[in-house]
Parts: C-alpha cells; structure tokens; sequence
C-alpha cells in the first residue's frame, strides 16, 4: 500500500480545485477540500498540510485569507494561488492579497493555459508555478508535475498573475468577435493586438515583458479566446446573441472573472494613464453603453499608426 507522500489542502471546491485535486491524487499525495459551504473546518484540513492551493473566486480570496490567518500556520507551509482577478477596492492581485497576508510565507502562483473542464478530464496541459522563493515554486512542481501535466517554475509572480488575469478580459472581445462571425482574419488581429496591451499593463505594475509571452500570458491568452469552454468568452459570445448580461450570468457554470476584471483594469488605467483600447471598448460593452458592433467599430476606427509605436515593454 503506497503511503501519501504529501498533504495538499484545496481551498474551493468548484471545477477547477476539484481538477486540481484530481491531478494531485493521480501523484499519490492525500488531497483534502475544504469549502464555506462544506461541513469540514478549514483548521481540519489544513492541518500538516505541505500546501494549501486557494482555488476560491476573486470575490472569497480575502475572506478565506482572513479565516486561514487566525489558524497560526506553520512558517514552512507553502500558499498556492490559483485565482484570476484583481481585488475591486485594492486593485491587487490574489498573490498580493496573499503575501500581505501572510508575510512570512512563501506564496507560489499558479497560472496557465489550464481549462478547467479539460484539466478534468486528464487532457495534456502545461502550466507555469511562479514564486519569489524558487525553492517553494519547485517543491510545488514536483507534486503537481505528471505526464500529462506538464509544470514550469519561474520567478516572476506578478507576471504571471497578470497575464492569466487580464487575458479574461480579451477572451470577452474574443467571443464578441466570434459571436459577429467577423472572421478568422479580425481575430488574429485582435489576439495579436491584445497581448502588447496585456503587457503594458503588466510592466507599468511590475512584471517583466518576456513573461508575457510564455505560458501563462500568451499561451492562457490563445487557449482562453479559442474555446467555447472559457466562461469569459461565453460572456463576449452571448452579448451578440441578443442576450442580456444578466441572462448570460444566469445560465453560467462557474464565474467569469473578466467582467470584474475589466472594470479594475480600466481604473488602473485611468489612474496610471495606460493606453487600454480593448479593455475600454469591452468595458462599456459590458455597461450596456455600446452595442458589440459599436465596440468592433470602434476599435477599427483609432488613429492610424506604426504597428510597434506602443511596445515601450522592448528594451
């Protein structure tokens, strides 16, 4: 009888801590689940955890940050975060939450081109670990590394972050322009113009340029606006269908993350002066003060310019 090497504790029990769940079984270590909607303690399953992955909605990292603090961790115990948004009122991102939460911990972000629904069903996949302590970041790849999930480590955790974040946004404009039957032509465009976007964003508030074009930035970015399967773009989708956003929300399985997102992203970019074109137009899609053709209009009608004027993010 194998003996489990590890304790993991997932925090959220929705598809995607359940797959990350499954991938970690399938290596032999004993998953725990906890969820505020279970019977379980969070104290309970934690307990001599090696690794607790919060797997929760943006809108539950800060209250399930506040809960797991009272708990008196252990120093050595690892926070991976596999969450994508931003905090509405501090603009930070779960990393961020995190590490301001628990200071003395090494915090590991997790973050890729990791569709829920296929991660489940045991489909190969690659997917970046990215901490400031690359010796925690490796110990979490070896639990979750397999032969079908591939893992990767990296010191950039901002970086990766931001780009699993704000790809949910473009995923929006990107089921917009499915949705328009605009054509494969328009959607390369708009995929190719969507990443200096991401990456603008990104550099002002930290990260570095190159991470952006990796897994989790360019790789979550063209798997996230090319499936049917990504709950963002149903919402982009749906909004050319004639359905209302609440209607569409209504009739989603899970959280769509880029909706919030959208509306942080575009107040960083008031604040910081960040040229956000894309992210603007979904924006005031989703606000109901533009029609999906309008917005498609829109972007078409900017200024002309040089192709790279605005990748200020090369050296």
């Amino acid at each position: 009888m194998n003996i489990p090497a590890n304790i993991v504790a997932i925090l959220g029990t929705g598809v995607w801590g359940s797959a990350l769940g499954k991938i970690v079984e399938s290596n032999h270590h004993q998953v725990r689940f906890w969820s505020h909607r279970g019977t379980s303690t969070l104290e309970s399953v934690v307990k001599d955890a090696l690794i607790v992955v919060s797997a929760v909605s943006m809108k539950g990292v800060i209250p399930t940050a506040n809960k797991l603090r009272s708990l008196n961790l252990p120093s050595d115990m690892i926070i991976v975060t596999a969450t994508k948004g931003l905090d509405p009122e501090t603009t930070r991102t779960p990393s961020q939450i995190w590490q301001r939460a628990f200071p003395h911990h090494p915090v590991v972000v997790l973050s890729g081109p990791n569709l829920s629904k296929e991660i489940a069903q045991g489909l190969p996949a690659a997917t970046v670990l990215a901490s400031s302590n690359l010796i925690a970041a490796e110990k979490v790849q070896s639990i979750f590394a397999s032969d079908s999930f591939r893992a990767y480590v990296n010191e950039d955790p901002i970086g990766t972050e931001l780009g699993g974040t704000i790809k949910n946004v473009m995923a929006i404009a990107a089921g917009v322009c499915d949705g328009m039957k605009l054509g494969t032509n328009a959607k390369a465009a708009l995929l190719t113009r969507a990443l200096p976007e991401m990456i603008r964003i990104g550099t002002h508030l930290g990260a570095s340029g190159e991470t952006f074009f990796g897994l989790s930035g360019l790789g979550d970015l063209i798997a996230t606006c090319d499936s049917p399967l990504s709950r963002n773009y149903q919402v982009g989708y749906g909004l050319t269908q004639g359905k209302t956003l609440a209607e569409i929300l209504a009739d989603l399985e899970g959280t769509a993350e880029g909706i919030n997102t959208t509306n942080v992203v575009v107040k960083i970019a008031d604040l910081e002066a960040i040229a956000v074109p894309i992210a603007r137009q979904v924006h005031r899609l989703l606000q109901g003060k533009i029609t999906p053709e309008e917005a498609i209009q829109a972007l078409m009608e900017r200024d002309l310019k040089p192709e790279f004027c605005d990748l200020d993010f090369y050296p």
